[in-house]
């Protein structure tokens, strides 16, 4: 029997895959958060790796954009933030994962943008509060073509954005608190990671905000690049 839906479902969120005509199905969207040190400072939350563990924050799948996509600026907000992040494409399934098998997990990478409205975020943490209103935002997890690269562990390579031509962001992989495989063996703990499930791994100091009319322009060494344009406001 065929089921019958009162209006048609969403399609299948995807990305384009490096060399492939084949997609990848998104599952799910996990962000790092604070996860260079230079960051969290600038954010007023140090990090101190012996005594803290990874936090983690989630999107909607839907907000997931590709790259060179023009989008509007996103309303209630006065301070819109762009976040330049290597994102890690989950793809064998794994609960518990050993960090000496986290590599067995991995499908690829790519460059991704978590695109912030940083006063309601910084409100919202304030308070205590979800920072959904200010992290979960319609277009607002920005993602490249996936690079396969199964079973690789990337541990450094330069990373860079910048708007309008300006370098606002520069740092290198090698300077994740919690590295690749341990975000990996971390986050496995508390989900069964998914084929398709995508982890936006941090971003460096620089974050800053965009008005209608920038481009956003990023890069990692060894990945790819990202664009973003931002438009007026609806």
């Amino acid at each position: 029997m065929t089921t019958q839906y009162l209006w048609a479902p969403p399609p299948v969120n995807s990305l384009p895959v490096r060399g492939k005509t084949d997609r990848l199905p998104v599952n799910r969207l996990f962000f790092v958060g604070r996860n260079y040190h230079a960051h969290a400072v600038e954010m007023g939350k140090p990090v101190d790796k012996s005594v803290e563990r990874p936090f983690y924050f989630t999107k909607a799948p839907s907000s997931l954009t590709p790259s060179g996509a023009t989008v509007a600026y996103p309303p209630e907000t006065g301070n819109y933030h762009y976040e330049m992040e290597l994102v890690l494409a989950i793809g064998t399934a794994g609960f518990r994962i050993a960090l000496a098998d986290a590599h067995r997990h991995i499908y690829g990478y790519a460059c991704g943008l978590d695109m912030t409205r940083r006063d309601l975020q910084l409100v919202a943490r304030d308070k205590g509060r979800p920072w959904d209103l200010g992290k979960d935002i319609e277009h607002g997890s920005v993602c490249a073509e996936i690079v396969p690269m199964p079973g690789v562990v990337i541990e450094s390579g330069a990373l860079s954005l910048a708007v309008n031509g300006v370098t606002r962001q520069s740092s290198d992989i090698d300077k994740l608190i919690w590295n690749i495989r341990e975000i990996i063996a971390d986050l496995s703990l508390f989900y069964h990671l998914q084929s398709g499930d995508l982890i936006y791994t941090g971003t460096p100091e620089g974050v800053g905000p965009v008005l209608a009319g920038d481009v956003i322009t990023g890069r990692i060494d060894g990945v790819g690049e990202i664009e973003l344009t931002i438009a007026a406001a609806e």
